[in-house]
């Protein structure tokens, strides 16, 4: 059972993001390298974050339940502005690398357009974002032990309990597309200097972080996590270019002329 639980848990987390990789990544070495890089700047982001709430718990009164709590909010709202910090390093770097490998070629045109880079981009960001949300379920799904022996609920695996850090199966599914979707819309927002484009971005990043907080309630973070999902899926398509012919040739399976 416990294997099973396992499986299920990270085919839930990242059946999307790997299928995605596979069709649309794994056979370009370019767009695997800005993946990696991308998953690494989302690291570094994470280890600033961490330092930072170390330094700021040992510095204050540990027996101190709310001012700890409190710790635990500034540490995740700070994250959430270090990754936007970083998402937008990343998007110069690669601007950057945009205009040399335009300069090497033979057309003058680089290999990757800056929405595919923005795409690749926001994959690593959310691959890694989600592998150090749902490692410690994951790990704990493996066993020994039994789901609800201490009255937890019997979806815990789907649905954890144990805020920020840890999220749902679901939550970290979301998590990972959110992520590429945030990045097409962040690194159009900085191309094209619609800097309200990148403040709702970081608005709504910081929107999905606190909805973690209202866990076991899982309705009221869940449902509102997949509707600004849908919106933000739907608006990075549209900022990408897609249109709602190409949505119905798709649906029926239709080529564009």
């Amino acid at each position: 059972m416990t294997v099973a639980v396992f499986f299920g848990c990270t085919f839930v987390a990242f059946g999307p993001a790997f299928a995605l990789f596979v069709f649309t990544i794994a056979k370009d070495p370019l767009r695997v390298i800005v993946l990696i890089a991308g998953a690494f700047f989302w690291l570094l982001s994470l280890l600033l974050a961490s330092l930072v709430w170390f330094i700021a718990v040992k510095a204050s009164n540990e027996k101190d339940a709310g001012l700890q709590k409190s710790l635990i909010i500034f540490g995740v709202m700070f994250s959430v502005v270090l990754q936007e910090v970083f998402r937008f390093a990343y998007y110069k770097l690669l601007r950057k690398a945009n205009e040399g490998l335009a300069a090497l070629s033979e057309d003058g045109k680089s290999p990757l357009s800056v929405q595919q880079m923005a795409y690749v981009a926001g994959l690593g960001f959310g691959i890694m974002s989600g592998a150090f949300s749902v490692v410690n379920i994951l790990a704990g799904s493996v066993g020994p032990g039994t789901v609800g022996i201490f009255h937890d609920s019997q979806y815990y695996f789907l649905t954890s309990d144990a805020p920020p850090c840890s999220s749902s199966t679901f939550m970290t599914m979301a998590i990972i597309l959110l992520h590429t979707f945030w990045s097409v819309l962040f690194f159009d927002g900085c191309e094209n200097k619609r800097w309200w484009a990148v403040v709702a971005v970081i608005s709504t990043h910081l929107l999905v972080s606190g909805l973690t907080f209202l866990n076991p309630l899982y309705e009221g973070s869940l449902i509102p996590a997949y509707l600004i999902m849908v919106l933000m899926a739907a608006w990075a398509y549209f900022t990408s270019g897609g249109s709602l012919q190409n949505l119905q040739n798709f649906f029926l399976c239709k080529s564009n002329k």
